[in-house]
């Protein structure tokens, strides 16, 4: 498959870029920005061929496929033009600002029949994967509660790009980027969310937040708690599941579960394999027709709950779903 990579924005774009050029069943033929300084770039960089002419590149029909990583705030209109143009996305997180957005490009997405996949990747950890499989098992008895801290400190050691401080670009500062990780994992382990509430601060005082936490309300009284900022330092990835019968807990890499079943004892949970990361499982999908990973639909919830983490915050009031 050929990919186009639409915008060298995201700071994620060399990383994917080079998940393709790594993939023995892809290409990537073309770069395209509408910075044409900064595109051009990032393809020489790469030791890639650049077109500033984004109807040019999507008038190929040599290219079937593309890479998505825009400024957020443009991924409407380029998702519905590559979605015209009969493309197979692959697209940074989030899918689009506001749900409306994301409503009409879920259906042209739809429409078109080409494969679209949503950048998730701590789906494809193989500690949370053992997680979701102990729920599904039922040795937590009834889960009423969730919590995920995703954190860095790209803000207090101000390694992060300027413009992911400009909230007309990304929607917001650290919940609508970091804390997606948080929020789409909330909904893949609790289901429906229900209501949402939020306290988010500005330690750097750059504009947007940078230290955040919304509280998900879910059907059945669980509650899910979504953790993020780019202020903390050695602060290891953490998430914890509670129950009726038992409890998980992950740490990092390291993950341990206890309750009824273990008698009481906190033992390790045995890991499955590792899962190829999102934009391997998006080349498969295309190239050999298996089921895309992250679909359209998660990537709308996705969109819905970041929404209303930001209305929560604005108004200091509960927002529904």
């Amino acid at each position: 498959m050929k990919v186009a990579i639409l915008g060298t924005w995201h700071v994620h774009t060399k990383e994917y870029t080079t998940g393709v050029l790594n993939n023995p069943n892809a290409e990537v033929a073309v770069v395209w920005d509408n910075d044409a300084e900064r595109g051009k770039k990032f393809a020489d960089e790469m030791n890639l061929p650049f077109n500033a002419n984004l109807d040019a590149v999507l008038g190929d029909e040599s290219i079937d496929s593309v890479v998505i990583c825009t400024a957020t705030c443009d991924h409407p209109e380029i998702m519905m033009k590559v979605t015209a143009a009969k493309k197979n996305i692959f697209t940074e997180k989030v899918l689009t600002i506001d749900p409306k957005d994301a409503e009409k490009v879920a259906e042209a997405v739809k429409a078109s029949g080409k494969v679209f996949t949503i950048s998730y990747p701590h789906r494809t950890f193989p500690t949370l994967r053992a997680v979701k499989a102990l729920m599904d098992s039922g040795k937590l008895g009834r889960v009423t509660y969730a919590r995920v801290r995703n954190v860095h400190n790209g803000s207090s050691a101000n390694w992060l790009p300027p413009h992911f401080y400009d909230k007309a670009q990304c929607g917001g500062g650290a919940m609508i980027d970091l804390g997606s990780h948080p929020m789409y994992t909330l909904y893949w382990l609790l289901g429906e969310p229900k209501s949402i509430t939020s306290t988010f601060t500005q330690v750097t005082n750059r504009g947007v937040e940078d230290n955040a936490v919304s509280v998900i309300e879910f059907a059945d009284g669980k509650i899910g708690v979504s953790e993020t900022g780019f202020v903390s330092e050695c602060n290891p990835y953490t998430l914890e599941v509670s129950g009726t019968d038992g409890a998980v807990m992950v740490h990092g890499d390291s993950v341990q579960w206890g309750g009824k079943a273990t008698e009481g004892k906190w033992v390790d949970l045995e890991l499955p394999e590792k899962e190829p990361l999102p934009i391997d499982q998006w080349i498969d999908a295309v190239v050999n027709g298996k089921p895309s990973p992250f679909t359209i639909d998660e990537a709308v919830m996705l969109t819905r709950l970041m929404d209303g983490a930001y209305k929560a915050f604005e108004t200091g009031a509960k927002a529904t779903f």
